[in-house]
């Protein structure tokens, strides 16, 4: 076989190996070897060293990765959601949709503070899933809500996904994360404007509150609303602030929001040494995984270049489209289709090194487009097979609650998140102005 015909069959063994339940970091591993000693021998180990630790491991951003995990599930355990949610649950009470839009707006805030899907997803499903439900809300609204509203921690910044994008593809962090801050409220705008509209359509989705469990609204609930967010909004001034201040890069910053983590949990009287190992041990856990499938891609994608892959994807697109745009399609399509089966991090090692440097020959913006790649996995988390957040949520959601109860809820949010990437597409100044404001040109 050709190199060229090698590099086909592994994109389809990595998918294959995918859908068969084979981890996709070892999966990687494996192939990368495979194929590597079937076209370069012996001398394929010394290609996967020079990839691991000359590149991936001498990025200083990777230091983040584990300081933002752990800032975000120190704030999980610190209980910040559960007293945001109780008083925005209150307040909202009598508004139809009101305990999803709750949701939304707790999911949103509590992204801006963690990086971490599985703990965003589930927190905000053990604390609003029973008050929705108990409530007489659709199953299916109260689902989606929580799946979309908890997957927007891995774009809205700090995000662990733009933190390895940015080595990856010599971009500044920050400027990634600047980027990323109005695309993410875009996707919570839509989602606050579906449940409002389908709820005044449909009440039955989202009832409001009852007379008799409505709390009266007045100043002293305004109060204690703000007097719960304030702690949070701490945390996230202290992060971005001083990123987009240009006051420390974003691994600095990584280590002050740790902190400032921390003087949130102790100020809830959460903080003790049971919370910091657990923290700890979970992002051990959390970091180990990532890394792990940093590796394996790495490995997967030398092989993969030095069959000439990214050559035979390029010549494929460029070959088959009538202008920009429609390679722009292309290019989209093909992330949303292996955000059903691959990881979002295999997926960005495999697509970068291919697809930027088509977008950059074209000319298109290599931030605009990094962007857009960050809001198109965005559905990888909610569309099966591969949905973290789907999984997430069945796994601590009541037995009334099904498999086909959730993927009906996600439906509508999958759409919503289309509908922004043609968003950010037709209008690009969504991605750019924020950047060009606060870091320059």
């Amino acid at each position: 076989m050709t190199p060229e015909q090698l590099a086909i069959v592994m994109m389809v063994l990595i998918i294959l190996m995918v859908i068969c339940g084979i981890p996709l970091a070892f999966a990687m591993m494996a192939l990368a070897i495979a194929f590597g000693l079937t076209y370069r021998g012996m001398g394929v180990f010394p290609m996967f060293t020079s990839r691991i630790f000359g590149g991936v491991m001498q990025n200083e951003a990777i230091i983040a990765v584990p300081l933002f995990v752990f800032m975000g599930l120190i704030l999980e355990r610190s209980g910040a959601a559960d007293k945001v949610y109780e008083s925005l649950h209150e307040l909202l009470g009598p508004v139809r949709g009101g305990l999803a839009i709750a949701t939304i707006v707790v999911s949103t805030v509590f992204a801006a503070c963690t990086a971490v899907i599985a703990a965003s997803v589930t927190t905000m499903a053990l604390v609003a899933l029973p008050s929705m439900l108990k409530r007489g809300y659709s199953k299916a609204l109260s689902t989606g809500v929580i799946c979309a509203g908890g997957s927007l921690g891995i774009l809205i910044p700090p995000s662990v996904m733009l933190v390895i994008y940015g080595p990856m593809a010599n971009l500044s962090v920050a400027r990634l994360f600047a980027a990323a801050l109005f695309p993410g409220l875009l996707l919570a705008t839509l989602y606050l404007i579906y449940v409002l509209l389908a709820c005044g359509f449909s009440p039955q989705m989202g009832p409001a509150l009852s007379h008799a469990d409505r709390t009266k609204v007045n100043s002293r609930l305004l109060m204690k609303t703000v007097v719960y967010l304030l702690p949070i909004l701490f945390l996230v001034v202290a992060v971005l602030g001083a990123i987009l201040g240009g006051i420390s890069t974003a691994t600095e910053a990584s280590a002050l929001g740790t902190l400032a983590a921390m003087v949130v949990a102790a100020g809830y009287r959460k903080l003790s040494w049971k919370t910091i190992k657990e923290s700890a041990y979970e992002t051990l856990k959390v970091t180990s995984m990532v890394l792990f499938v940093i590796v394996g891609a790495a490995m997967f994608t030398a092989v993969f270049l030095a069959l000439h892959g990214d050559t035979i994807v390029t010549s494929l697109i460029t070959g088959i489209a009538l202008n920009k745009w429609f390679i722009l399609s292309i290019m989209m399509f093909i992330i949303f289709v292996l955000g059903m089966f691959i990881d979002w991090i295999g997926i960005l090692y495999i697509i970068i090194p291919i697809f930027l440097p088509i977008a950059t020959t074209i000319g298109f913006d290599p931030l605009w487009f990094a962007l857009l790649i960050c809001v198109n996995l965005q559905m990888s988390f909610l569309t099966p097979p591969f949905a973290y957040a789907i999984f997430f949520v069945l796994s601590v959601a009541p037995k009334e609650v099904t498999t086909r109860d959730v993927y009906k809820g996600v439906i509508p949010f999958i759409s919503l998140q289309l509908v922004g990437l043609t968003l950010c597409i037709a209008f690009p100044e969504i991605i750019l102005w924020l950047p060009k404001v606060t870091l320059g040109s």
